[in-house]
């Protein structure tokens, strides 16, 4: 199969009236169709249960977006045995044909651009250009692994030895499950789960609940496109009624997950465990947060990097595993760069998604109880001079928040937030600032602004994430261009969007000849 080279989606600008327009309509038509039932898809048929859960929009918590049939336990292994049968088949489909599936879904995502997005307005409360990009990195995660998924067919070339033929080929592991988290709702689903199915696997997908129609549409989307009865079964479902089972079954190869530390290890430590007439050692693929900071030399573009400190800890509410919750500044520019992120911030918007604000509501009530409690004890350990607050009574809304003279080992330096806080640290030198950077469990994303060439070198072996960028901010990983993924308790450093990921979903099988 010959391919154009991979080349990212690009992001459109609600500047322009046409585009603004097309994305009222958009919102307008997805609004149209909120209240339906979402059933589970099991082998290509549609399953309703008794039990429901309502999708609600975190900026209206009274607005159904629709509602989804939960899975039980015995739903989960009709799903295992379906996954199990037809992994006997899928394997052997030839990678052109599972690369095909992918091009095409990213062919009808990219026809329906807004109207994916406007689902993330409503039911994720992303503003529009955050939804915009979670679309566009969806159609990335489906063209990068189509013709990744093509690289690897061909197999890998080994030294030649007189006398014999040796080929390395690359085979899929089993029947996985898939585990995606809300805040990408599109993106990271879409890429951990035709992953998985490009290889050669079949899956069980538990989406998020707080974004399970989302996920819903995506597999009715796939459906209709044609991929086979049993490649991806839809088992959205209460975590504590199915996620152990999920886990725990001997029919699971490999889990791939991405969210919370705490539900991470707990699947790592189970599935470490050998069920009866389990016949592997099960993979786990994790991804599971960050303590994420910007560091600003002395030698800095202090206008820039106050710019970029505010757009990366409080785009999306702060709700993104590589969001910025730490600036940690040289001393000398210390109260220079705190006066700009104050004014910066103080003059960020509040208010619904869907009217387009900058910052709208977090995810659900446990994330305010959550935050809350942290902006209370951040008051305790340091100086509050921005927000610290509710927002809007109908959302989820909490002020974007700033607390300055924050010091190393507190809690609001250490620990992960998932919400709209910021703390601002004075570090006396550089050795200082990378010192502080790395006093965490984490080591997912961090930024260093500098033009002294040899601190540049210094954070580049010292400080330790993931994904370390100089001079820009320290969210926004671009599929291809930033591989994705932490250190540490940030998981499994799986490097999502990268030329390695495909790899953690096969076994490699070497086959010599002798002639």
């Amino acid at each position: 199969m010959t391919t154009t080279p991979f080349h990212n989606e690009p992001f459109l600008d609600f500047q322009l009236p046409a585009n603004k327009s097309a994305m009222e309509a958009a919102l307008a038509k997805v609004k149209s169709q909120f209240g339906k039932t979402y059933p589970l898809l099991i082998n290509g048929k549609a399953v309703t249960t008794e039990s429901v859960l309502p999708s609600t929009n975190p900026a209206r918590i009274s607005e159904v977006i629709g509602s989804v049939c939960q899975a039980t336990r015995q739903h989960i292994e009709e799903a295992l045995e379906v996954a199990t049968r037809r992994f006997e088949d899928w394997r052997y489909t030839s990678a052109e044909l599972r690369a095909t599936y992918l091009f095409k879904a990213a062919a009808v995502i990219r026809r329906d651009k807004l109207e994916w997005a406007a689902w993330q307005v409503y039911e994720a409360g992303k503003n529009w250009a955050e939804a915009d990009g979670d679309v566009a990195e969806a159609i990335d995660f489906l063209e990068y692994y189509g013709r990744e998924m093509l690289r690897y067919g061909e197999g890998t070339p080994l030294v030649p030895l007189p006398g014999e033929y040796n080929r390395q080929l690359y085979i899929p592991l089993g029947v996985g499950v898939i585990i995606p988290p809300w805040n990408f709702p599109l993106a990271i689903m879409v890429g951990m789960t035709t992953s998985a199915i490009v290889t050669g696997n079949t899956v069980l997908l538990k989406p998020s609940p707080n974004t399970s129609v989302i996920a819903a549409r995506f597999v009715q989307m796939m459906h209709d496109i044609g991929l086979p009865d049993g490649v991806i079964n839809f088992v959205p479902g209460p975590p504590e009624e199915i996620g152990d089972f999920m886990v725990d079954h001997p029919k699971t190869r490999f889990v791939s997950f991405t969210g919370s530390k705490a539900v991470g290890l707990r699947i790592s430590e189970r599935a470490a465990k050998t069920a009866s007439g389990q016949r592997w050692m099960k993979r786990v693929i994790a991804e599971m947060g960050g303590k994420d900071g910007i560091v600003v030399d002395e030698h800095a573009d202090l206008e820039l990097a106050a710019t970029d400190i505010v757009s990366s800890a409080f785009g999306f509410q702060g709700q993104k595993c590589s969001a910025a919750s730490r600036a940690i500044l040289h001393k000398k520019v210390y109260d220079e760069i705190v006066e700009r992120v104050v004014e910066k911030t103080k003059a960020l918007k509040m208010g619904p998604p869907e009217q387009n604000f900058y910052n709208g509501p977090v995810i659900e009530q446990k994330s305010v109880d959550k935050i809350m409690r942290y902006i209370e004890i951040g008051k305790s350990e340091a100086n509050l001079l921005v927000g610290g607050e509710r927002g809007p009574s109908e959302g989820y809304y909490i002020q974007p928040t700033v607390f300055a003279d924050a010091k190393r080992g507190q809690k609001i330096m250490c620990e992960e937030i998932f919400g709209p806080v910021l703390a601002m640290y004075r570090a006396d030198n550089f050795e200082d600032a990378l010192d502080t950077f790395n006093d965490t469990e984490y080591g997912l994303t961090g930024s260093v602004y500098s033009y002294n060439r040899a601190h540049l070198e210094q954070a580049r072996d010292r400080m330790h994430c993931g994904n370390l960028y100089f001079n820009r901010k320290c969210t926004g990983a671009l599929v291809g261009v930033h591989p994705f993924g932490g250190f540490h308790m940030s998981g499994t450093d799986s490097k999502a969007g990268g030329p390695d990921y495909l790899l953690q979903f096969m076994q490699a099988k070497v086959v010599s000849e002798r002639f």
